[in-house]
Parts: C-alpha cells; structure tokens; sequence
C-alpha cells in the first residue's frame, strides 16, 4: 500500500453539481469514497479500452 501511495498524483477535478451527486450517490452504494468511486471507473474504462492492461 505503501508503494501505491508513492506512485499517486493529485489534480484537480471539476464536477457540475448533478454528476458530482450521483458519483457520490453511487460511491455509497458500493461502499467507496468518492475518490476511490473514480479511481474504479477510470481503471475500469482504460482496462476496457485497451489502454491498461488488465490483472
């Protein structure tokens, strides 16, 4: 977990207020944060577009 830690970079994301409510409506669901919600979908995406390989 430490090395994951080392290899994280920060931005700064802007969200409208609608996409951000239901981001964090479905983080809750799935028992995530926010953050964490769009670190799957981003993941999951690139996997699935080719662009990382999948584990």
């Amino acid at each position: 977990m430490a090395k994951e830690k080392e290899n994280t970079k920060s931005f700064v994301l802007r969200l409208d207020a609608k996409t951000m409510s239901a981001l964090e409506a479905w983080a809750a669901d799935e028992f995530r944060s926010t953050n964490g919600q769009i670190q799957w979908i981003l993941t999951e995406a690139l996997k699935k577009a080719g662009r990382m390989k999948k584990n």
